[in-house]
């Protein structure tokens, strides 16, 4: 397997990390904007020559083509943010090559009923095009990060082995980590947070199909496991809900958040000022008016994610809550996988939030490289049995739980 990876910010670097200690590649090319990111992801694994380094605007079609059919790789794995989605989705499938991301195309709020009603919805672009993959005999697999990802296999494994019928798939989301020196410091890219946090959220039911709600709605506590405790949880706009239910049979499917008051009036704030548009505006400057979004000036003001894990402390925690009947009985259960910051921080060098998003791709190609994951089309992890994964998954060093509720 010779294998594209674009991005090498936080995710990215883990990525190589992680995948620098398994031998199921040939080849992994690291690829940005910035060369200079993409020299010292490289530079940081010594002298394993299986990584290579390069330069590439992952907007540019033609040219991440080129970049595939050069160093002959038949993967690019998008660890970009979402924005870069659908340019590298068409890249990979004009090289031949199979096409893996950890978030989806995006999605636009209905114009005129935003709060009830779905637009564009998270991969409806990409699940456009399914048929021409699907003849073409070529695979995207989409959303295979932990939310989305690891949490739609936990949906997959509860369908199979742990429920007859499923009431609702609920994925919640909590940590208890703290960043030194910062009030405010997202462990995350603050752009893809806003742009899930500030979206309608979408809710599935059987028989209704999808709708949206507002922003944070249907607040809940949830007890997340390992220490972490009560954490309040809000509906956000997230890629499991439009996913599972293209696979399994659930009567409601939910996504929350464990963000916390602060965070969300934060967010809330951002919203009010109009800090989170991605419309550029113009401001003067000394060298004349310059356009500029005014969420990538958020970004810009805030430290990298990837820069915070020596200040970090706690655990993060990704989860799927199920709750159906099993034999005729209710059950109710929680699979979750927990990171600790400084097991990550001790282990990889990376902190524990994007750790945990990139072990999952990492798991995912090595599935697909020894062919115990195989399909067409655009599919979602819960299109693929769900055990060989957890079992990998585990074998990498990062087990993963269950708690009956």
């Amino acid at each position: 397997m010779r294998v594209l990876l674009v991005g090498a910010g936080g995710v990215g670097t883990a990525i190589t990390r992680i995948a620098a200690r398994r031998a199921f590649f040939e080849a992994m090319v690291v690829a940005d904007y910035d060369p200079a990111r993409a020299r010292t992801a490289v530079a940081a694994l010594g002298d394993d020559d299986r990584f290579a380094a390069e330069a590439v605007d992952a907007g540019d079609e033609p040219a991440v083509t080129t970049l595939l059919e050069r160093h002959r790789c038949d993967v690019l794995l998008n660890a970009t943010d979402p924005r870069f989605v659908m340019p590298l989705f068409r890249a990979a499938r004009a090289a031949g090559a199979t096409y893996l991301d950890m978030a989806m195309s995006l999605s636009r709020p209905h114009r005129d009923r935003p709060h009830e009603e779905c637009g564009v919805k998270l991969g409806d672009e990409q699940f456009a095009q399914a048929a021409e993959w699907q003849s073409e005999g070529m695979l995207a697999l989409v959303g295979m990060g932990v939310e989305p990802g690891l949490s739609d296999v936990f949906a997959r494994y509860a369908a199979d082995e742990l429920f007859d019928e499923i009431e609702e798939i609920g994925v919640r989301d909590g940590a208890n980590l703290t960043v030194d020196g910062y009030d405010f410091a997202p462990s995350f890219s603050i752009w893809t947070t806003i742009e899930e946090c500030l979206n309608p959220p979408v809710v599935y039911e059987a028989g209704r199909g999808w709708f949206t709600t507002a922003p944070f709605s249907e607040p809940e506590v949830f007890d997340f496991p390992e220490g972490i405790g009560e954490v309040e949880c809000v509906n956000v706009e997230h890629e499991e809900v439009l996913l599972v239910p293209r696979w399994i049979d659930a009567r409601r499917v939910t996504f929350k958040y464990g963000l916390g008051r602060e965070f969300v009036e934060t967010l809330k704030t951002l919203h009010l000022l109009g800090l989170d548009r991605t419309e550029p505006v113009t401001v003067p400057s000394a060298v004349g008016p310059v356009a500029v979004s005014p969420r990538d000036v958020v970004a810009a003001c805030l430290p990298d994610p990837a820069t915070l894990g020596e200040r970090m402390h706690g655990k993060t925690c990704a989860g799927t809550w199920v709750r159906g009947s099993k034999d005729g009985a209710p059950r109710e259960v929680y699979l979750y996988h927990v990171v600790d910051n400084q097991w990550s921080m001790t282990e990889y060098g990376c902190q524990a939030v994007v750790w945990q998003t990139a072990v999952n791709p990492v798991v995912a190609l090595e599935l697909l490289g020894a062919g115990t994951w195989s399909g067409a089309g655009v599919l979602g992890p819960e299109a693929f049995p769900a055990q060989p994964f957890l079992d990998l998954l585990t074998a990498y060093g990062s087990p993963w739980g269950m708690r009956e509720q």
